[in-house]
């Protein structure tokens, strides 16, 4: 068996200490690797083991990706400059190329060896077809080892400061008030993770075969799960803040779904929301009118 990152519901048994929060975003600086995890204390906050165990040079995770690039690609600066692109949100193609400026035969070259390390991959709207997703160009770039993520986003960028022991002003500054932020991503895979967990238990309206995210040219949707003869579809957004999701929040997914998913050869649609810090009285209530299913904190 190859060995996989471990699950969110696995890793955050590493933190029996913390709050559901603070396990969320563990997880989305260091996934489901045991090695990464086994750096954080739990008796410790959050804050102290990102600075002591990242930020803080001579600490193991603070030279792990750079060291694991050396060790297992040749040209370690050009490989940084391609994660760097897509960790700051350079994700297509064509992005990717414009921004590095490597000749597109050799960054296709690139971007298979990093998708075959694992520290990359490539994603689909869900209900793309198989023809669409032979085309190297098509589809987007995530950096798939969270981890990595978390290092090119913060350490990489930041590395003369860093190198200078200046790491408290950047955890401060630069890496606390952009966390919320972060974890967004990481938490819509946490949401398909509980899915997944629910579908296998049949605790779903239908069972799914297939599950991901879907975009078109001017509307993203966080999560689309789709049975096989795409005759129903679970539809669900995903908010990582700290304020309680509105009514109106409600409505702009609502319409967004109506405008793009109701026409797909009348597809019983449901209408899903994830929203870690809940909801006003007022959103519970248009739920309740329009058939909406909220997940809060609570249910995880």
């Amino acid at each position: 068996y190859k060995m996989l990152p471990m699950s969110f519901s696995d890793s955050s048994l590493f933190f029996p200490k913390w709050s559901k929060k603070d396990k969320v975003i563990a997880y989305s600086i260091l996934g489901g690797i045991p090695y990464y995890l086994n750096q954080f204390d739990s008796a410790k906050t959050l804050k102290e083991n990102i600075c002591s165990n990242i930020l803080q040079k001579g600490s193991i995770l603070y030279s792990e990706p750079e060291f694991l690039m050396r060790q297992e690609l040749r040209e370690p600066a050009t490989y940084n400059t391609i994660i760097q692109a897509i960790a700051t949100g350079k994700t297509s193609f064509n992005d990717i190329q414009n921004t590095t400026l490597i000749e597109k035969g050799k960054l296709s070259v690139y971007l298979k060896n990093l998708i075959s390390l694992g520290l990359l991959t490539r994603e689909f709207p869900v209900l793309s077809t198989e023809k669409e997703k032979q085309n190297m160009q098509r589809g987007v770039y995530k950096l798939h080892d969270l981890f990595f993520r978390f290092w090119y986003r913060f350490v990489f960028s930041n590395y003369s400061a860093l190198e200078f022991g200046d790491w408290e002003n950047i955890y401060d500054v630069i890496v606390e008030p952009q966390l919320n932020n972060y974890v967004s991503f990481p938490f819509e895979d946490i949401c398909i993770e509980w899915l997944r967990s629910k579908n296998k238990k049949r605790e779903l309206p239908f069972i799914f075969t297939d599950i991901g995210r879907w975009w078109s040219k001017d509307i993203e949707i966080d999560i689309i799960a789709t049975n096989e003869d795409k005759s129903e579809i679970l539809s669900a957004e995903c908010k990582f803040h700290n304020s309680f999701i509105n009514d109106s929040d409600l409505q702009k997914h609502l319409n967004k779904n109506i405008r793009s998913l109701k026409k797909k050869d009348n597809a019983v649609l449901h209408v899903w929301y994830f929203s870690w810090s809940g909801y006003t009285p007022e959103a519970r209530e248009f739920a309740k009118k329009n058939n909406i299913t909220l997940i809060d904190e609570n249910d995880f």
